[in-house]
């Protein structure tokens, strides 16, 4: 008996075998992004039916002011990417990730925050569109499909199913007959209720991957993250029929802000030329005459139906993920890479600074909090979902990023940097809790927007010049994220 004695004083002398925390296991992560997601979800006060999302933010946490750095896919995800605001022209671009990483060898800063997940010890998975490139690959639009990654060091897997659509690109704009915008020579519809099953279009293939896959992994001996980039609702609005079912047309909300702003000048929007590309829409779009309401109602109504056919996909992942016992250690992320006018100042698109554009779906949801706060007004930007995935996986980095953690925001009512900025048309924008306050670096007058969204929550009304007070109380924040995109002068 003395002899086990001793054993176990040395034991605990030694090795600190009393009291000796068990060693946690890095949780999962499950990342989806959705092309195009405003805040357009059943959870979010819309029509659109999207019960599994729902059901995911009441479990987690939906972000109620998320903003994009960027609204440009290509810009959006490299922000995303990188946790950095542009500091250049090309920042703004599509090909932002290819013109800044795609063609470096591997340094000592990652190249992406799923790069520093890998070199951490994850296993990195990704499919469908995650960055700019539909498959991950980069290619032309009409070229074949190549070997070269557009992250080329933030990946072990890459995977897509391009099915009878054959490159990622002709599936990112799909038609249920195999053909796509480009085959067509864009003479097609912005709008398609296909008579077909989920698989009938790309997000379909792309999810029985995300499934066939974490049967894979739950078997590895290593966390792992995976990627899941779904098209829809991006143009064109294409979704199974049956969804397209699920909403009465009649009853689909107009706009609540169809007009053109007051005192702005028309530099700030544009003329839905991405949206006009669809040439044999029955109407076109442009900031000179609104399309009719019926016309509205039938975009909204296949919007609708693209995000509830996405939710469906969504749903299936989430089932897997709890069928196979993932779910207690994962983490789940849902993030929009910007919004969309669906008509709003009489744009159809993105590419403005306005709210429409800029603010998007973020929804988070962590198996080891005890305590989620289940709806987050506090303001959050999209480099902000960096450095909150390293914290929340206990993952140290030293690199200088610009986005800021708000892990601590998910726990408590702490508030964050209650401030976003974004970048587009030769301008900056910062968003407040109260205030969203635009300057735009070019000749057209007036180059300051001013809306309160206390007053004016639909951005109708630019103020700027009646509030020169509170214009320049807010400008000295605004310059603070300038960083030297734009001359100051």
């Amino acid at each position: 008996m003395r002899q086990l004695t001793l054993l176990y004083f040395l034991c605990v002398v030694l090795f600190g075998c009393e009291n000796q925390e068990p060693k946690k296991i890095p949780p999962n992560i499950l990342f989806i992004a959705i092309d195009d997601l405003r805040n357009e979800l059943g959870v979010y006060g819309s029509q659109a039916k999207s019960p599994n999302l729902d059901v995911l933010a009441n479990d987690g946490s939906l972000f109620t002011n998320h903003y994009v750095q960027v609204p440009t896919c290509g810009a959006s995800r490299y922000a995303l990417m990188t946790g950095l605001r542009p500091s250049k022209p090309e920042h703004l671009r599509n090909d932002a990730i290819e013109f800044e990483i795609s063609n470096r060898k591997e340094g000592e800063i990652p190249e992406s925050f799923i790069h520093h997940f890998r070199r951490n010890g994850y296993y990195t998975v990704g499919i469908g569109k995650i960055t700019h490139s539909a498959d991950g690959f980069l290619y032309g639009y009409e070229e074949s499909v190549s070997e070269k990654r557009e992250l080329p060091h933030s990946w072990d897997e890459l995977l897509f199913n391009p099915g009878k659509w054959e490159t990622g690109w002709n599936a990112f704009f799909a038609y249920a007959n195999g053909k796509n915008r480009q085959s067509l020579k864009k003479q097609v519809k912005p709008y398609e209720a296909g008579e077909v099953d989920d698989e009938g279009y790309p997000d379909g293939l792309s999810t029985n991957l995300a499934l066939s896959k974490l049967r894979e992994l739950k078997n590895k001996k290593q966390p792992f993250f995976m990627g899941l980039g779904l098209f829809k609702p991006h143009l064109p609005f294409n979704a199974p029929k049956k969804y397209w079912d699920l909403y009465e047309r009649d009853s689909i909300a107009l706009s609540e802000n169809p007009r053109i702003p007051e005192n702005i000048d028309s530099k700030s929007l544009h003329e839905s030329g991405e949206f006009n590309q669809y040439a044999l829409g029955e109407e076109k779009a442009s900031l000179s005459e609104s399309v009719t309401d019926d016309y509205a109602r039938k975009l909204r109504h296949g919007y609708l139906a693209s995000i509830s056919y996405i939710d469906t996909q969504v749903g299936k992942v989430l089932e897997e993920l709890k069928r196979l016992g993932l779910e207690e250690n994962t983490i789940v992320v849902v993030w929009g890479d910007h919004g969309w006018h669906l008509g709003d100042q009489r744009v159809w698109g993105k590419h403005t600074l306005f709210e429409n554009a800029l603010k998007s779906t973020l929804i988070v949801k962590s198996p080891h909090l005890k305590n989620q706060n289940k709806e987050i007004q506090t303001i959050v930007e999209s480099v902000d979902i960096y450095p909150t995935l390293m914290e929340i996986s206990g993952i140290p980095f030293n690199h200088k990023i610009d986005g800021e953690s708000f892990a601590q925001v998910l726990e408590s009512a702490s508030e964050g940097n209650e401030v976003a900025y974004s970048y587009f048309k030769n301008g900056i924008s910062m968003r407040t809790e109260k205030y969203r306050l635009t300057k735009y670096f070019r000749d057209e007058e007036p180059v300051l927007e001013l809306y309160d969204h206390d007053l004016d929550s639909n951005e109708s009304n630019n103020i700027a010049a009646e509030n020169s007070e509170i214009v320049a109380d807010l400008m000295h924040l605004l310059e603070k994220g300038n960083t030297g995109l734009y001359s100051s002068n």
